[in-house]
């Protein structure tokens, strides 16, 4: 899988080559922030690309978040000089790229960002020929590898960190419903390879259209195949924005399929937006999520600091600066190099500890919680280190 993606990235490498010259010449429109001046003499030059510049209002909010988030880091850190210079992509990959070889002739040793999967992919190819590693705010898993790396949850972490639980609590013959979306489809694929890795029992599969009507006409397909298979966990792909207020409602009163039989887990975050937390369907489901002791302790500086919360995704910049800051001061040659990124023992972040892979994507340690009279309850904590609890 490794090696067609990265033949893919290089064969878009060299068709994206052709565009050089027309994306240099737009080096001159990249919004470059670095009021800390320097580098050199022992410095770590860090470019951090974030969506500065972006059409979208919300999106321009989250590229302050995340550099905000990212300053902290460097505050936060001892023992390393950090010298970090902000590179506004305005969320488009022409202007990542251009972004990105504008840092790399300007010092860069490591890029953390961009956010956006094409952009993160531009990044990575204009600059793999050059010994620098991206650390991207993607969670999209086929785009990681070679030096390419993303920082974002995956359904892959998701899923592994649920079914093993679920194993664990004897709730292993796992019916998966997703929806026939791309994002579902991966969904699926995530839930049933993490099923067979926790040793559980993959119960069948169910899936439906994005419309009220083929949801409502799934949940007899889903009660068959639960009744069929002796399934007693449904995992579900859906989110908020998606099927999961209908699904979560209808499905625990079918007979058969009520909340004494059968267990629901969720592979999205079943406590965003909070209103979800208001759905009577919800109640008693699993899902995961990052250290909420860590993570509310850097929502409360991030908003004593700022004056208002951060992104959800902010965290992601603050992670990244603090694995380069670990990294380097380590020292030593290739400090940031490839081999060093991907130690088995991990970074600590704002959101648990977390470590690279080979493969390019993170593997964060999460908790699994449930809600309970519209209140989050963790029911097993994320580990602090890699080969605790869940691991």
């Amino acid at each position: 899988m490794f090696a067609v993606l990265y033949t893919i990235r290089k064969t878009l490498a060299r068709l994206i080559m052709l565009f050089t010259f027309v994306l240099l010449a737009a080096c001159d429109d990249v919004y470059v922030s670095n009021p800390g001046g320097g580098g050199g003499g022992g410095v770590v030059n860090v470019a951090l690309l974030v969506p500065h510049g972006a059409a979208s209002e919300q999106e321009q909010k989250l590229a302050r978040d995340l550099e905000n988030a990212a300053r902290m880091a460097v505050a936060d850190l001892s023992g390393v000089k950090i010298d970090l210079r902000v590179y506004g992509t305005a969320g488009q990959a022409d202007k990542a790229r251009a972004a990105a070889l504008r840092a790399v002739s300007e010092g860069a040793d490591i890029i953390v960002g961009p956010l956006h999967a094409e952009s993160a992919n531009a990044v990575a190819l204009a600059v793999e020929g050059r010994n620098i590693n991206v650390l991207a705010f993607s969670n999209n898993a086929t785009i990681a590898g070679g030096n390419l790396f993303i920082l974002g949850q995956t359904f892959n972490d998701t899923a592994n960190r649920l079914a093993r639980f679920a194993a664990r609590q004897g709730k292993g013959r796992i019916l998966t419903v997703y929806s026939q979306n791309l994002s579902g489809q991966l969904g699926k694929q995530a839930i049933e390879q993490a099923v067979t890795a926790s040793g559980g029992t993959l119960a069948g599969s169910v899936s439906y259209e994005l419309s009220q009507r083929s949801v409502f006409d799934a949940v007899a397909k889903i009660k068959a195949a639960a009744i069929t298979n002796d399934a007693d966990s449904i995992f579900m792909t859906a989110n908020t924005a998606g099927a999961l207020p209908l699904l979560s409602q209808m499905l625990p009163e079918t007979p058969g399929l009520g909340k004494d039989t059968i267990q629901y887990i969720g592979l999205a975050r079943w406590d965003t937006p909070p209103q979800t937390l208001e759905l009577p369907g919800v109640q008693g489901g699993w899902f995961a999520l990052p250290d909420p002791g860590r993570n509310n302790l850097f929502r409360s500086r991030f908003n004593a600091k700022y004056g208002a919360g951060p992104h959800p995704l902010a965290g992601l910049a603050y992670d990244g600066i603090a694995a380069v800051g670990a990294l380097a001061k380590s020292g030593g040659p290739g400090a940031l190099g490839r081999a060093q990124l991907i130690q088995p023992a991990g970074f600590q972040g704002v959101n648990g500890i977390f470590r690279l892979r080979p493969d390019g994507t993170t593997e964060r340690g999460l908790a699994v919680a449930t809600i309970t009279d519209k209140q989050v309850v963790v029911i097993s904590p994320a580990p602090s280190s890699f080969g605790g609890a869940g691991f």
